[in-house]
């Protein structure tokens, strides 16, 4: 479940005439392509610079699946259906390949070269002849063109919403495609394309696309799907013969034989495992654990290592996040209430070991998050939509409140209550009951008991303002489907836009994803200002221009308190067995530990390990 973001010569003129349809367009053939046109790497480049292009290949690396998951059912990632396990774009090649050292370029993969036609209304891929798929069958341009109309009409809604915009894909010959948009967003739509993964025609005409099945599906990538136990790991074994090895996207990159994932149902296990080398490498997200769990003779004699990196990527958003499509959250002074029985002071201090700040715009950490009063340029984009906007978004933008850290701050409990009264929830005899006599009452969806600690102090304030809260913990793929369907009051989760966000934020906060059964925008907003700030930021022209109309997204979403914001961390907090080798530069936007980290005998051998 794991998304990224991305994914002029008139001398070029005659040569896209010979493959366009309709007058030619003046475009540039270039070897990468990136949202504003800047690209770091040259056409000869040989390598990425935060690779090790000699490092040697060979041994494993296992690791937990996300935190989001503990269990799959599935080897299909495309559909809605199931839950896929974590690792399957492993298998899977695309039209060009992510630079995790720039906001958003991609190089040529499948695709060798792309044209981009100066009015953005198409792009042409050039396909590499030596292209295949695992099972030696060429990669053309028929299969690029199934693959975008699968996912437009049968993948889940995510693609679905990206892609909508996409109007034809045409194969020009076995080795060209070219790609139509439409409407007036379309400036992300060839990375968007360019980072879809490639999917066989052949086999997906003998196979059923929209079934669940635990069957490996016909891929083109470094790896292959090895061992399987449903619900507990998956292997993928590095393809010896993979095609592509040796491009300059893939120099360095992809060094272990074996890429395992474990799951568990429980944290505790996990981390026990961990210790005992059931698997090799965690990221640690809990700050108890961090704190107080790795205090072990391993960490201290150097076998197991336990640092903290730096995190330059977007924070994103995670919170308690309030599904507006019942009644009892359509009041944003109800909402706003909940902002504030929530005491994330005292969370950190007593539960967190102050390992977080507040989180409080989607876009945390990172240059698109708004502050202080609206520019002139935000005004700009803001006023047109004034109707429709209230009045605190010309205002500074909302920031969670301050307790003292008491967890029971009654300034803040007592305001919590003022904006209940407002929205005609009274407190009778102790209970909040709206002009029906209708019970205010909350159901907290988990799927995880380790939350518990996190609820059960929210739980206790809400109870002081006569609000009943309760705990529902349910096992995975229960919870997987009650969100699909949107079958729950409040709900934790984390998501991040990237560097460059574009169509994929309609599904997390566009109004046609409101009813869209499996979309991301889990709290039901529907706002024509919010689509509309969206379409401008899809549709700037410039880095500058993108991140004023972000900063004036962001100012109207916080304005409309869809969730109770909780934490982020600058970090990321890894403990792994010293078997391994990594590069010395580490990517701006990404670890990069499955593809650019290595296996180290020698290393291995000294903590007991072996192939």
């Amino acid at each position: 479940m794991e998304l990224s973001r991305r994914w002029l010569a008139l001398a070029m003129a005659a040569g896209l005439a010979l493959v366009a349809s309709g007058p030619s367009v003046a475009a540039e053939r270039r070897h990468g392509v990136s949202t504003f046109g800047e690209l770091k790497y040259p056409a000869d480049f040989k390598h990425f610079e935060y690779v090790n292009p000699d490092a040697p290949k060979g041994g494993k690396i296992s690791r937990i699946g996300t935190a989001a998951l503990n269990t799959f059912n599935s080897l299909n990632p495309f559909i809605l259906r199931g839950d896929p396990a974590q690792g399957m774009e492993l298998t899977f090649d695309t039209l060009m390949a992510r630079a995790q050292d720039e906001p958003d370029a991609m190089y040529g993969l499948v695709a060798e070269s792309v044209e981009v036609a100066d009015d953005k209304m198409s792009a042409v891929f050039f396909l590499r002849p030596e292209a295949k798929f695992s099972d030696g069958t060429a990669i053309t341009a028929e299969d690029v063109v199934f693959t975008l109309e699968t996912l437009k009409t049968k993948g889940s809604p995510g693609y679905r919403v990206q892609l909508r915009d996409v109007e034809t894909a045409s194969a020009v010959d076995p080795h060209t495609v070219k790609f139509t948009f439409k409407g007036t967003n379309i400036r992300d739509l060839p990375l968007t394309v360019a980072g879809l993964p490639v999917l066989s025609k052949a086999y997906y005409t003998a196979k059923p696309f929209e079934q669940t099945t635990l069957d490996a599906p016909l891929g083109s990538g470094p790896y292959k799907v090895g061992a399987v136990r449903q619900g507990n790991y998956i292997t993928y074994e590095r393809r010896p013969d993979y095609w592509g090895k040796d491009l300059p996207v893939n120099r360095g990159r992809y060094n272990f034989d074996q890429v395992r994932y474990e799951y568990f149902r429980d944290r505790t296990a996990e981390l026990e495992a961990l210790k005992a080398k059931v698997y090799l490498l965690r990221e640690e997200f809990t700050s108890r654990d961090w704190a107080t769990q790795y205090n072990i003779s391993a960490v201290k004699n150097g076998q197991m290592i336990k640092t903290e990196l730096p995190n330059h990527e977007p924070s994103g958003a995670q919170g308690f996040f309030l599904n507006m499509r019942r009644d009892k959250f359509k009041d944003p002074r109800v909402r706003m209430a909940l902002d504030y029985a929530f005491d994330f002071e005292w969370m950190n201090k007593n539960l967190f070991y102050g390992s977080y700040a507040r989180t409080n715009s989607i876009f945390e950490n990172s240059p698109l998050k708004a502050s202080g009063l609206p520019s002139a340029e935000e005004l700009a984009l803001l006023e047109p939509l004034r109707q429709d906007l209230g009045a605190a978004v010309f205002q500074e933008p909302y920031v969670s409140p301050v307790s003292n850290g008491s967890g029971q701050d009654r300034a803040l409990l007592r305001e919590a209550a003022r904006l209940l009264d407002e929205a005609g929830w009274k407190n009778e005899g102790g209970r909040r009951v709206n002009e029906k006599g209708e019970a205010l009452t909350i159901e907290f969806l988990m799927f995880e008991p380790t939350f518990e600690r996190v609820v059960s102090p929210y739980v206790k304030n809400l109870r002081l303002l006569g609000i009943e809260g309760r705990m529902r913990i349910v096992d995975s793929a229960q919870y997987q489907e009650r969100l699909k369907s949107f079958d729950f009051d409040v709900t934790t989760t984390r998501f991040v836009l990237g560097m460059t966000p574009g169509p994929e934020m309609r599904n997390f906060f566009g109004s046609d994803a409101a009813g869209d059964n499996g979309s991301n925008n889990l709290s039901g907003l529907k706002s024509p200002a919010v689509d509309a700030l969206i379409g401008t930021v899809v549709d700037a022209k410039s880095r500058e221009e993108m991140t004023t109309a972000a900063r004036a997204l962001d100012r109207v979403l916080r304005a409309e308190h869809f969730w109770v914001p909780q934490w982020f961390s600058n970090k990321h907090r890894l403990a792994y067995w010293d078997a391994f080798g990594k590069p010395e530069t580490v990517a701006t936007y990404d670890l990069g530990i499955v593809d650019t980290w290595w296996y180290d005998p020698q290393r291995a051998n000294a903590i007991g390990l072996s192939e």
